[in-house]
C-alpha cells in the first residue's frame, strides 16, 4: 500500500535476462508491487492468468515464445492486463508488431530510467505511451502511433530468426 491507502498496481516481469530483470525491478520497486518475473514467453502466458497482474512488461526476443507472440496468445485468452514492451529494438518494424499484438506502451531499453514508469502510469491511466525515439525521422507518426494502438486479430511480426537473442 501506498501512504496515501492506495493500492499498488500489481505487475509481472518479462525478460530472459537476470541482470536486465534485476535492474527493472529496482527501478520499480516501491511504485508497483511486482507479482513475479519470468524468463520466457511461454513461462508468461502460464502464470498470467495465476498472477492476475494489471500490466505486464515484456521483452520482444525471448526463447521459445517470443514478447509479441505471447501478447497475441494473452489477448486470445482474454488477458485483462495492459502490456508494455521494454526492447533493445528501436526498430520501428517491432513497435508496429508490438501495438498491433495489443501492446499498450512500447519504452526502449535505453530510455528504462526515464520512460518505463511513465509508460506503466499511463497505460494504467488508459493511455498509450511510446518511447520518443520514435518521435523523430521517418518512424511512425503520431497518429499511425495511435492508429496501432488499437489490437488487431492478425499480426505482422518482423523479420527474427527463431535463435536470434539479444
Amino acid at each position: 500500500m501506498i501512504d496515501n491507502g492506495t493500492k499498488l498496481a500489481r505487475l509481472l516481469l518479462a525478460d530472459d535476462h537476470a541482470a536486465m530483470l534485476g535492474q527493472t525491478i529496482r527501478h520499480l520497486e516501491g511504485e508497483f508491487e511486482i507479482v513475479g518475473t519470468v524468463s520466457t514467453g511461454l513461462d508468461l502466458v502460464r502464470v498470467a492468468s495465476q498472477l492476475d497482474p494489471d500490466v505486464m512488461v515484456l521483452d520482444i526476443t525471448m526463447p521459445g515464445l517470443d514478447g509479441i507472440q505471447s501478447a497475441v496468445q494473452l489477448h486470445q485468452a482474454g488477458c485483462r492486463a495492459k502490456l508494455v514492451f521494454l526492447s533493445v529494438h528501436e526498430d520501428p518494424d517491432y513497435l508496429r508488431a508490438a501495438l498491433e499484438a495489443g501492446g499498450a506502451a512500447y519504452v526502449t531499453k535505453t530510455r528504462l530510467a526515464s520512460d518505463l514508469i511513465p509508460a506503466i502510469h499511463a497505460v494504467l491511466a488508459g493511455q498509450s505511451f511510446v518511447s520518443p525515439t520514435f518521435a523523430e525521422g521517418d518512424e511512425l507518426s503520431t497518429k499511425q502511433r495511435h492508429d496501432h494502438f488499437r489490437p488487431r486479430k492478425t499480426q505482422a511480426q518482423p523479420n527474427q530468426t527463431k535463435d536470434k537473442h539479444i
